[in-house]
Formats: C-alpha cells, sequence, structure tokens
C-alpha cells in the first residue's frame, strides 16, 4: 500500500476513534463481535437515522477471501446480517461455483447502514464507514479480497473509472490482491452480465487455490 495512502487510512481510523490495529490474533471472532456491537451505535453520518439495523459483517474470521460489497439493502437492514436478500442468494450460487461456502469467507459492505431506496452511498457516507472495513480487513487478514460492483470498487481502489476497467487491472488494497466484478444485484438486472461475471470468479479461484 503507497505510504500516502497508507497515512490517510491511519488519520480515518484516528478520526473515527479506533485507536489500534490489530495484528494476528487467537480470538479474532470475539473481537469481531465486540466491535459489531459497538459500532452498531454510530451516528457518524447520516445513514444512522433511517437504520433499522447496522450491518457490520459475518463469517470465517480466518477466511482466505473477504467480500465485499457496497451496502445493505432492504432485508440486510431487517436483520442485520449482509446479503441476504436476493443478491445474496446469487451470491452464495457465485462462490459456490468456484467451490467456496459462505461460511468460509467473510463478508462486509463499505457502508454498514442501509442508503435510502438502496441508492449508492455518498462519499461522506463511505469515507465515514471506511475505517471500520480497513479494521475488518486487519484482524480478518485475508489473503483476496473480492469487490463486488463499482462503488465498492471505486471506493477502496482510489478511481473514477469504470468497472471494466476494474475488472481488468491487476488491483491491489492495503497490500492485498483485489479482484472486482459485478456486483449480484447488477447480474439480477441484467443476466447477460453473468458470463463475465463467471469468468472472473474463474480467474478468482485460479489464485484462490493456491492458499489452500
Amino acid at each position: 500500500m503507497p505510504i500516502n495512502a497508507l497515512r490517510q487510512y491511519l488519520e480515518l481510523l484516528k478520526n473515527s476513534g479506533i485507536k489500534e490495529l490489530y495484528t494476528p490474533l487467537s480470538n479474532k471472532a470475539e473481537i469481531l463481535a465486540k466491535l459489531a456491537v459497538k459500532y452498531s451505535e454510530c451516528t457518524l453520518c447520516p445513514l444512522h437515522a433511517g437504520r433499522k439495523h447496522t450491518v457490520y459483517g459475518e463469517g470465517n474470521p480466518d477466511a482466505i477471501a473477504m467480500v465485499i460489497g457496497e451496502g445493505p439493502g432492504e432485508q440486510e437492514d431487517l436483520c442485520g446480517r449482509p446479503f441476504v436478500g436476493a443478491a445474496g442468494q446469487l451470491l452464495d450460487k457465485m462462490l459456490i461455483s468456484i467451490n467456496i461456502k459462505r461460511q468460509d469467507a467473510y463478508i462486509a459492505n463499505i457502508v454498514k447502514c442501509r442508503p435510502p431506496g438502496n441508492r449508492n452511498p455518498e462519499s461522506n457516507e463511505r469515507l465515514a464507514c471506511m475505517p471500520y472495513l480497513v479494521e475488518q480487513i486487519q484482524i480478518v487478514q485475508p489473503k483476496l479480497l473480492l469487490i463486488m460492483g463499482l462503488v465498492a470498487a471505486q471506493s477502496l481502489l482510489g478511481s473514477s473509472n469504470t468497472l471494466s476497467w476494474f475488472r481488468e487491472q491487476n488491483n491491489e488494497f492495503m497490500g492485498i490482491p483485489a479482484y472486482v466484478t459485478y456486483h449480484p444485484a447488477a447480474l439480477l438486472r441484467n443476466p447477460n452480465w453473468k458470463r463475465p461475471a463467471y469468468d472472473d470468479l474463474l480467474a478468482f479461484q485460479k489464485i484462490y487455490q493456491q492458499w489452500l
């Protein structure tokens, strides 16, 4: 990770009250569970006003892969879990197609509260939540990132390029290889994108298997 980018994220952590970065620990699950409770009362951005539940993240705290979307939808907001609606069901199928069980990954979003009407999260909302995601990555320490959709890609990879551009690049975030593909919700709207999305997944699977 470039030193200037690292400094920016450390400053974000500091401004959000996060005073330490976590190194490998045996009680990752306990730490993540405590942080989920702690941040459930976050009021750093306007999204908190309309939420029913924060959606912190879930999955294997020792996961090889972390899956990152843009934000919770209606069903996620109702139950407090990421990717459980129709898009979540498709995500499960996408992972299974490359022999990854949902419970083997760690799943999170750029923002932890649902944007009204499922609109894209605004820049100030993403900025407010980014330290929480950085902290999750520091704790889980995944070997690979699977980034779902343009909003998540632009937020993490610091560029306003197109999804097609991101999909063709060798991306990294925090020094971790980051693969970009279509968000499952986009595939539900346009099934013609499922074929190229599967090609992305196959490329991801090839590297994933090297860590097994």
